[in-house]
């Protein structure tokens, strides 16, 4: 069958976008089967999708169905960044993927400010990954029998679930709730390098299966929101989720006057006033100006999971005005990164990964580090540029052209 054919019969209904492999010698000319019934059944042309440097191959194998192409986004950097870290040390460039006029310097000069105080003080309070099933048992009775039943038997279901992986732990099964009948079993894990979702799905389905054979109860889902995955949520902030980081920095009186054009004490007063009262007028769960900024430019530059932008949002930002000097810092409890497996495998992403220095086994702690020094960059210029009042002046000349 011939390409003609095959895009004849997608447009009669007689064949569905993920036969076409079947009928086509390679994934790319799929790709451009399918794309060009696109083209046709929308009447548009995709010429700008049709260009990618990926190997779709293994793009088809691990990270898409019905490919048509690659989309393109604008790739800067900014730095150098200094950093103070346990894990990481030095001066970095930080990619950034982003279609946000001004966003890239505003980090930029976030930077330069880091780097004339002597560098940012980035740490890892926590790093855990949480699947939490929902379970369904007879009568509230029983579901607390249940609840038991994963207390009492820890260390046999421990075994169980790292039968499955040779990196996972779990390292608790905590907090469990009962709602009724209905159970919510919190499974925390380490998972190294990789995000683990993937991971600890499978571990968890292996522990549900013992579970099944020696209760009453049966699971009626293996997420029950309570994980709580690609959602901000409360508990995410307060028992932590992925890598949970915390970053800071003294900023002397004469550099946030040269550097930032404003006073630590109007930076602090638009702190307290915009992310800590502001936020909490509006119900927000992001005590922060603009954490997600920084999460999702660098995240779409290094193969993130870009749902995770939600989780990585959340946090508290911190000024205080001490004699002048500016005590900066950001509080980021829900980071899920990676540096293998996933998008990271990704050609494009491995090569960000690889100008941070941070691409395989060994490096997702570093990458923390780093993220959450960017974002503490990124953080204190726009809240530099709203003291100031810049921010409007900033996008005016950078971002309308």
């Amino acid at each position: 069958m011939d390409k003609s054919q095959i895009i004849e019969k997608l447009l009669n209904g007689e064949m569905k976008l993920y036969q076409i492999e079947k009928y086509t010698d390679s994934i790319d000319e799929a790709v451009d089967v399918r794309r060009e019934f696109i083209e046709k059944y929308t009447s548009t042309s995709l010429e700008n999708v049709s260009h990618y440097t990926l190997d779709m191959d293994n793009v088809f194998k691990k990270n898409i169905e019905n490919p048509i192409g690659a989309i393109q986004l604008p790739l800067g950097v900014a730095g150098p960044l200094l950093i103070n870290g346990e894990e990481v040390n030095g001066e970095f460039y930080i990619p950034l993927a982003t279609s946000e006029g001004a966003l890239v310097a505003s980090i930029n000069r976030g930077c330069s400010t880091i780097k004339a105080s002597g560098g940012v003080n980035a740490r890892i309070i926590d790093d855990k990954m949480t699947r939490a099933p929902v379970i369904k048992a007879p009568s509230a009775v029983d579901a607390l029998n249940v609840k038991k039943w994963f207390e009492d038997n820890f260390k046999e279901l421990k075994e169980i679930a790292e039968s499955t992986t040779s990196h996972g732990k779990l390292l608790k099964i905590d907090p469990i709730f009962v709602v009724g009948d209905y159970i919510y079993p919190r499974f925390v894990y380490s998972t190294g390098d990789s995000m683990g979702m993937n991971m600890v799905t499978i571990a968890t389905e292996k522990v549900l299966n013992k579970m099944a054979e020696e209760t009453n109860a049966v699971h009626i889902a293996l997420s029950g929101n309570v994980c709580v995955d690609k959602k901000p949520a409360s508990i995410n902030m307060i028992e932590g989720r992925g890598k949970s980081l915390v970053a800071d920095i003294l900023i002397p009186k004469d550099v946030v006057e040269a550097k930032l054009k404003t006073t630590a004490a109007a930076i602090a007063e638009v702190n307290t006033a915009k992310n800590l009262l502001g936020s909490a007028v509006a119900g927000s769960m992001a005590y922060n100006a603009h954490y997600a900024n920084m999460i999702a430019a660098i995240f779409l530059a290094t193969g993130q999971d870009a749902a995770h932008v939600s989780e990585g949002s959340i946090g508290i930002t911190t000024a205080e005005d001490r004699d002048g000097d500016l005590y900066f810092s950001v509080n980021m409890p829900d980071v899920p990164i990676a540096t293998v497996g996933g998008g990271t495998s990704l050609a494009t992403a491995s090569e960000g990964l690889n100008i941070l220095g941070v691409k395989g086994d060994g490096g997702a702690r570093k990458f923390a580090e780093i993220v959450i020094s960017t974002v503490l960059a990124g953080e204190l210029s726009l809240l530099g540029a709203l003291a100031a009042g810049h921010l409007a002046r900033a996008h005016q000349q950078l971002a309308r052209g």
